[in-house]
């Protein structure tokens, strides 16, 4: 999201990388997760994507243009020696050197597996200056020599991002602050390849509600799974905005105003905490604006997912209706739920509450309010509520004596608002109908 801001804020490029260089998480599936997810949230980049494990002759060229300089090594250090290693490094104060770092191969060993290091530094210090973070300061003991070949040839995350930056003119990488570490690691890269670094901007992570690292239980994590939940992009677009970045004191935002706004330096250090409430607020606010065309089409997508596909009857209540229901939701599955009252099957099966208030009066009563609707001509929330009220005064009694059982077989004790909406979402055939099923003699 911040990537795609900035780039659109400064007129640059939002370059989109698939690392997929661990080939047994990398499937096409979990892949086509992360561009769905991407185009479902609006989040459109540059370009064609680059897929790094396609471009791994490209990383290996890097490490033995490294190899021919002197700044990287082979090693066969493993199992128990590995580990011997590791616990007199430690012991010494500083990070792993391996034994091979100054040995010359023999013949012998270039013919048995092995990996390749790079040989960092052993003293100064890597300094990054983050645009979020500010100048952070890593000493080099304290770095081991990362591995940048692995034993089948396969690059490593450090060496091939390093690579893919250079190739691909990136100049600006805003990442999660979970990547502080690598980028010390990665600027020893950039320097002993001669390249130039890009700008840093370590952002941090989202937590959740309680403060804890982000997870399954504080719901949903994948962009997908909001889209299930009944969010719409762009209110999710606005809420992540906000999450570690504000503009004073503004809260509703559209894309526009977010490029013009944004940029990296203003990002919080500190983490961000996910908050339902707040993103319900903000995604009710976007149901409220969206199209009445485009909304009715979501909740119907709703209604499929759940294997109830609405029929061509239906879908068509549901657009008329739509406008008058909208502000009945915080998402998209709630506002299904509130539209349910609309596609009951006449006769509607009168809940065990409405039954009890349906009295021999009540139902006579009823019965005239029907003849008194069948003559409105004006069928809308403005035209009906007045009517409702000088019927039940022309009755003598309290609208509470006529509103509860009305709403009651109207919608079968389903959630619908005040009764001149719920009338004019039902349309005046299906009213009367709806009446007429539940105070026949018969019924």
């Amino acid at each position: 999201m911040f990537n795609s801001l900035y780039a659109r804020h400064t007129g640059g490029k939002f370059l989109l990388r698939v690392e997929d260089t661990d080939r047994e998480r990398s499937t096409e599936a979990n892949v086509q997760v992360i561009l769905d997810g991407l185009r479902w949230l609006g989040l459109t980049w540059d370009g064609e994507p680059t897929f790094q494990y396609a471009r791994a002759d490209r990383h290996r060229e890097a490490v033995q243009q490294l190899l021919d300089a002197g700044k990287a090594y082979r090693c066969w250090l493993s199992g128990d020696d590995l580990t011997a290693a590791k616990d007199a490094a430690r012991a010494a104060g500083h990070a792993l050197r391996s034994p091979w770092r100054d040995k010359t191969p023999t013949a012998a060993d270039l013919a048995r597996p092995h990996v390749v290091r790079f040989r960092g530094p052993l003293n100064g210090d890597a300094v990054v200056d983050d645009l979020v973070q500010g100048t952070v300061t890593f000493r080099s003991r304290d770095l081991d020599d990362l591995i940048l070949l692995r034993s089948d040839g396969g690059p490593t995350y450090n060496l091939a991002v390093v690579v893919d930056d250079h190739d691909m003119g990136v100049t600006h990488v805003i990442r999660g602050d979970d990547h502080l570490n690598n980028a010390a690691r990665q600027r020893l890269l950039y320097e002993a390849l001669g390249w130039d670094i890009p700008a840093f901007a370590h952002i941090p992570m989202i937590h959740g509600p309680d403060g804890g690292k982000l997870s399954k239980r504080h719901g949903a994590q994948a962009v997908g799974e909001f889209a299930d939940m009944g969010y719409l992009p762009e209110a999710l677009r606005n809420y992540l905005a906000r999450l570690g970045w504000s503009h004073g004191d503004d809260e509703l935002f559209d894309d526009e105003q977010a490029a013009a706004w944004f940029d990296v330096a203003d990002v919080n250090k500190g983490a961000a905490r996910l908050d339902w409430d707040k993103l319900n607020h903000v995604n009710a606010h976007y149901i409220r604006l969206c199209d009445d065309d485009r909304l009715a089409s979501l909740v119907a997508e709703v209604y499929g997912r759940r294997d109830e596909a609405l029929s061509a009857l239906h879908v068509a209540r549901l657009a008329a209706a739509i406008g008058l229901l909208k502000d009945r939701g915080k998402t998209l599955v709630e506002l299904a739920d509130q539209c349910a009252f609309l596609f009951h099957q006449r006769p509607v099966l009168i809940d065990e509450k409405t039954q009890g208030l349906l009295t021999d009066e009540t139902r006579a009563r009823l019965r005239r309010l029907s003849d008194r609707l069948a003559a409105e001509n004006h069928w809308s929330p403005e035209a009906l509520e007045p009517v409702l009220k000088a019927f039940a005064e022309s009755e003598g009694v309290g609208f509470g004596k006529i509103g509860p059982p009305l709403r009651g077989l109207l919608t079968g004790g389903r959630p619908s608002p005040d009764l001149g909406r719920t009338l004019a979402a039902l349309g005046k055939a299906e009213t009367l109908g709806r009446m007429e099923d539940a105070l026949s003699p018969d019924a």
